[in-house]
C-alpha cells in the first residue's frame, strides 16, 4: 500500500468515524423526530391530561404536592379562563398575566411558526398550569425562618388598574393587602423582545419588622417531548458564581431530586432547541441556586429557582427587590445584547454552542454577517465555504504539492519494491531517503480532509442549535436549511405518494434526496482524481466511499449537505490546479474513462 493511499484512507476512516459516532448519538433521525412533534401538537391542541394546580413552592424546599385538580382534562382555552388575566401585546410576543397568583404563564412568539408553512400556528411557549404542557414563570416572596407571615402565593387574586395591558409603552402595577399591615406591589415592565423586569415592594405598616426572602422561579409540569440528539442540550440549564454552566437532562434530575447552589448573580431556567425561559437576579444579588424536580399528580414537575438573603422590613418602611424573566427564542443577537446590557454572566451559553464553542460561534457569527448582505443563508454557506478555503489555502497547497511530489516519484517508488522485495526495513529507508530528498511529508496528503472536519462539526452545530437557521430557506425545493433534503429518489423525488421514511429500521436511509446525491457525485469525483489503487481491497473501499457517505448523509441537514458537495467541487479545483502546477498529470479524465469503459476479457489460453 503507497503512503499516499494509506494517507488517503486514514483520512477517510477519521471522517467516517465521526460521520459514525453523529450518527449514533443523534438517536431518531430529525425528519422523525418533527413527524413525532407535528403528532404531539396536534394532539395538544385536542387537550392533554392536566397537571395539577400547584401552591407557592418555596425555593429551597421540596415542591409541594398538586392541589385543586380538574375533575376532567382542560383544555388550554379553558385553563386560561381560570383566571382573570392582564394582556400583553408586544412587538414580538402575546399572551396574558394570570391575575390569581401573578404568574406569566401564556406566552407565544408572534415571528415564529410550528411549520414552514405560513398559517401554520404560532410557537406557544408558556401555558398555564390546568391546561396542555404547563409551563410558567412566578416571583414573589417567602418568610424567613419560623415567621407567620401571610405573602401572595398561587391563590392569590392581584388587583390591577382596570383595563390595563402589559406593552412595552405601558408598565403594569399589580397589588395585593395581606389584611394584616403587609401591602405587596409587583411593577413589570416587558420590552419589545424577550425580557422582563419584575420590582416587587412591600410596605410594612405593623409595629415590627418582617424578614422576607425574594424568589422566582420557573416550573414545568411533565416531561416535555425532546429530540434526544446527544449534541445538543434540552433540559435545565443556568450559570452560577460556584458551579459554572449546569446542563441537567430532565431524566438525571428526575434521579437526583435536588441541586442547590450557591451563586451571586447568575441565572437559570429551562431550555428547548429553539426556545427557553430563564429567571435572573441581580449580578451582584446573593441566591440560592436550584434545580429540582418533584412528582405532582400522575407526572413530574421541573424547576428552577433562585431564593434571594432575608431582606429586613422595618416598621413604616418599604423594602424592594427586582429580578428578570427571559422567556423567547435564542437568537443571537438578542442573547448576547442581554448579556452585555444586563450584566449577565455568560448568559450566551443559553445556546448550546458545544465544545468547539470557539469555532462554531465565530462561524454563525460570519455566516450572519455575509447573510445581511445576500440575503440568503444558504448562499452565505457557500461564500463561507470559499473563504475558509482561502484562510486554509497555504497548508492545502502544501499538502496537495506533497502528494504531486509522490505521485512523480511513484515509479522510483515501484522500483525499489521490485528491488527491496520482501526486506521492509531497507524498503522503508530508501523510501525515506527518497522523500527527504524531494522534501516530501508522507502524511501531508490527509490533512485537507483532517481540516475541514471541525469546520464540519462547527457547521453542523450552526445548523443545527441556532434559531436563526431554523426554516431558512435555500432554493428551490429547500425551505430549511437546518432540516434534511425532503426529496427522496425512492418515491422518485414525490412523483409516487410513499414516504419512504415509514420503513422500519432503515427508513430514515432512504431519505435520500438530490443534495446528498450531488455530494455523493462530487466526492466519487473527487477521489477519481487520484489514480486507483492497485490492491483490489483499497479499489473497492475507495468504490463505495461516496456511496456510503450519501446515504449516511442523506438524513443530515441540508445546508451541512450543500455546504459538503460544494468543498468536493472547490477541492476538486483546487487539487487540479496545484497539480498542474506542480507537472503531474491529472488522472481524472483518464479515471472516470476507465471506470465507465468495458474491461476487455483476457483471452483463452
Amino acid at each position: 500500500m503507497t503512503s499516499e493511499n494509506r494517507n488517503m484512507i486514514l483520512a477517510i476512516v477519521l471522517s467516517m468515524a465521526v460521520l459514525i459516532a453523529w450518527q449514533y448519538f443523534s438517536g431518531i433521525p430529525q425528519m422523525d423526530q418533527q413527524r413525532q412533534q407535528a403528532a404531539q401538537q396536534q394532539a395538544a391542541q385536542q387537550g392533554a391530561q392536566p397537571q395539577g394546580q400547584a401552591g407557592t413552592p418555596a425555593p429551597g424546599t421540596a415542591v409541594p404536592a398538586p392541589s385543586a385538580t380538574p375533575a376532567t382534562a382542560l383544555t388550554r382555552a379553558e385553563a386560561l379562563a381560570r383566571s382573570p388575566r392582564i394582556a400583553i401585546d408586544t412587538p414580538r410576543v402575546v399572551g396574558s398575566l394570570a391575575l390569581k397568583g401573578g404568574r406569566i404563564d401564556d406566552l407565544s412568539l408572534k415571528d415564529y411558526r410550528e411549520t414552514v408553512s405560513p398559517d401554520s400556528p404560532i410557537i406557544v411557549l408558556l401555558s398555564p398550569s390546568g391546561g396542555p404542557n404547563p409551563f410558567y414563570a412566578e416571583f414573589g416572596w417567602v418568610p424567613g425562618a419560623g415567621a407567620n407571615v401571610a405573602v401572595p402565593a398561587a391563590d392569590t387574586l392581584w388587583t390591577a388598574p382596570e383595563g390595563a395591558t402589559l406593552t412595552p409603552d405601558k408598565p403594569l402595577v399589580l397589588t395585593w393587602d395581606n389584611g394584616a399591615g403587609l401591602t405587596f406591589r409587583r411593577t413589570l415592565t416587558i420590552d419589545t423582545n424577550y425580557m422582563f423586569h419584575v420590582v416587587d415592594e412591600v410596605e410594612n405598616t405593623t409595629a415590627a419588622p418582617v424578614a422576607l426572602h425574594p424568589y422566582a422561579l420557573v416550573s414545568r409540569h411533565g416531561t416535555p417531548h425532546t429530540l434526544g440528539y446527544y449534541i445538543l442540550h434540552e433540559g435545565l440549564i443556568g450559570v452560577t458564581s460556584e458551579g459554572g454552566l449546569h446542563e441537567i437532562k430532565y431524566k438525571d434530575i428526575a434521579e437526583r431530586k435536588s441541586e442547590t447552589f450557591p451563586s451571586v448573580g447568575g441565572w437559570l431556567g429551562i431550555t428547548d432547541k429553539y426556545w427557553a425561559a430563564t429567571v435572573i437576579p441581580g449580578a451582584e444579588e446573593k441566591v440560592q441556586a436550584r434545580f429540582s424536580a418533584a412528582q405532582a399528580g400522575n407526572d413530574l414537575t421541573y424547576q428552577t429557582d433562585f431564593l434571594g438573603d432575608a431582606v429586613t422590613v422595618a416598621p413604616g418602611a418599604k423594602a424592594t427587590t427586582d429580578g428578570r424573566l427571559f422567556a423567547g427564542a435564542k437568537e443571537v443577537r438578542v442573547v448576547d445584547g442581554y448579556q452585555k446590557t444586563y450584566n449577565i454572566d455568560r448568559f450566551d451559553l443559553l445556546i448550546d454552542w458545544g465544545w468547539f464553542y470557539f469555532i462554531t460561534k465565530p462561524l454563525f457569527l460570519l455566516i450572519d454577517w455575509i447573510y445581511k448582505g445576500v440575503g440568503n443563508f444558504g448562499v452565505a454557506i457557500l461564500i463561507v465555504t470559499v473563504l475558509i478555503k482561502g484562510v486554509f489555502f497555504p497548508l492545502a497547497n502544501k499538502s496537495y504539492a506533497s502528494m504531486a511530489k509522490m505521485k512523480a516519484v511513484q515509479p522510483e517508488i515501484q522500483a525499489l519494491r521490485e528491488r527491496y522485495g520482501d526486506d521492509r526495513v531497507k524498503l522503508q529507508q530508501e523510501m525515506m531517503e527518497i522523500y527527504k530528498k524531494e522534501k516530501i511529508n508522507p502524511v501531508a496528503g490527509c490533512l485537507p480532509i483532517l481540516i475541514q472536519i471541525p469546520v464540519f462539526f462547527a457547521l453542523y452545530k450552526v445548523l443545527f442549535v441556532t434559531i436563526e437557521m431554523r426554516h431558512a430557506p435555500f432554493f428551490g425545493w429547500i425551505k430549511d436549511l437546518s432540516a434534511p433534503d425532503p426529496t427522496t429518489v425512492f418515491n422518485l423525488f414525490g412523483l409516487i405518494p410513499w414516504d419512504p421514511g415509514t420503513v422500519p429500521v432503515i427508513g430514515h436511509f432512504l431519505l435520500l434526496g438530490v443534495w446528498p446525491i450531488i455530494m455523493g457525485i462530487t466526492m466519487w469525483v473527487q477521489m477519481k482524481l487520484n489514480p486507483a489503487p492497485p490492491d483490489p481491497t483499497q479499489k473497492a473501499i475507495f468504490d463505495w466511499m461516496p456511496l456510503i457517505f450519501t446515504f449516511m448523509l442523506g438524513s443530515f441537514a441540508s445546508g451541512l449537505v450543500i455546504y459538503w458537495a460544494w468543498n468536493n467541487t472547490l477541492s476538486v479545483l483546487q487539487q487540479s490546479i496545484i497539480m498542474r502546477r506542480n507537472g503531474v498529470k491529472i488522472e481524472l479524465w483518464d479515471n472516470l474513462r476507465d471506470t465507465f469503459s468495458r474491461k476487455k476479457k483476457p483471452k483463452a489460453g
